[in-house]
């Protein structure tokens, strides 16, 4: 039998952007969380390889990410990864996914459930930091779950910026290339950059907004300042996971401006019907580090709708 591989366009077309929503919903809902431990990192010579591992009653998943931070110089990207699915009994391999399109899949369904909870029904400007293939998934993800009108993207790549502009363009919205201080007219912003330090100001990020921080996954590392934690109420997918690797998070409880007790909640909890959100003043922050069962969960449902 020939294992099947799953590429980023098939997955699409298995799992689009909305099913993925809904898919990690339930799983973020779900009571009987897939067992999964903190995600591995081992230094490698050209870098660092990332193992993230998890076990359910969709199977037995890792995520295997390799990071290379000399690769955008060569052309190439800065991660590869692939991930691999077993059965739950016989762990017999059932299929591979290409592991940059699920990460991008995944990833932005689940901020898109943050969102969904988080900002305000109304919601219509939003800011993208970033425009590489996170940056793109956001889009489709946020247009999703709010009724986006208008785009701004920030980001040091200008032609990158230009493509995702235009490309948010042919979804008939106001699309355009911005700078950071074009978060004061935002109501959600997502950052999906590889920045090690803040991206914006958080003086700027007007009463209401709400915030996906998704692209810091280090304990050194950030893309938002102490002034928009500080004025947010934070939720995170798992608090162990956060305060282990959230260097969004850790960076300012080091310096004693929060403690990890200001975490609001954590997306169970809120998809569960705890609430954050209690005034449409509220600066709300999601921050996501990725865990495996999100993974698990998608690859799960593609081998589930899949026809092998």
């Amino acid at each position: 039998m020939t294992l099947p591989h799953i590429g980023g366009r098939e997955l699409e077309r298995i799992l689009p952007v909305s099913q993925a929503i809904d898919v990690l919903e339930r799983a973020f809902g779900s009571t009987a969380r897939p067992e999964t431990p903190l995600r591995n990192h081992v230094e490698v010579p050209g870098g660092e390889l990332l193992l993230m591992p998890a076990s359910g009653e969709q199977g037995v998943g890792v995520k295997l990410v390799t990071v290379a931070p000399k690769n955008p110089g060569r052309g190439l990207p800065f991660l590869h990864s692939v991930y691999v699915l077993f059965s739950p009994e016989s762990l017999e391999p059932r299929l591979t996914v290409d592991g940059s399109a699920l990460t991008a899949l995944r990833t932005s369904a689940v901020s898109a459930v943050a969102t969904r909870h988080l900002a305000r029904r109304e919601s219509a400007r939003l800011v993208i930091f970033g425009a590489g293939v996170q940056a793109n998934a956001h889009l489709d993800a946020m247009v999703a779950v709010r009724p986006i009108e208008r785009v701004r993207v920030v980001s040091r790549s200008h032609g990158s910026a230009e493509r995702l502009a235009e490309r948010a363009r042919t979804l008939n919205l106001d699309a355009a290339v911005a700078g950071a201080e074009v978060v004061a007219e935002a109501d959600v912003v997502c950052t999906c950059t590889t920045s090690p330090s803040p991206v914006f100001d958080g003086r700027l990020l007007s009463d209401g907004a709400h915030v996906n921080a998704v692209g810091a996954y280090r304990p050194d590392t950030r893309e938002l300042d102490d002034e928009t934690i500080g004025r947010a109420k934070i939720v995170v997918e798992a608090r162990e996971a956060a305060l282990a690797e959230a260097g969004d998070l850790l960076i300012p409880i080091d310096a004693g401006l929060i403690a990890a007790s200001d975490i609001s909640a954590d997306l169970g909890e809120i998809v569960r019907g705890a609430m954050v959100r209690t005034s449409s003043d509220d600066v709300t922050v999601f921050k996501s580090v990725g865990v495996a069962f999100e993974d698990l969960a998608v690859a799960g449902a593609v081998l589930e709708r899949g026809q092998w």
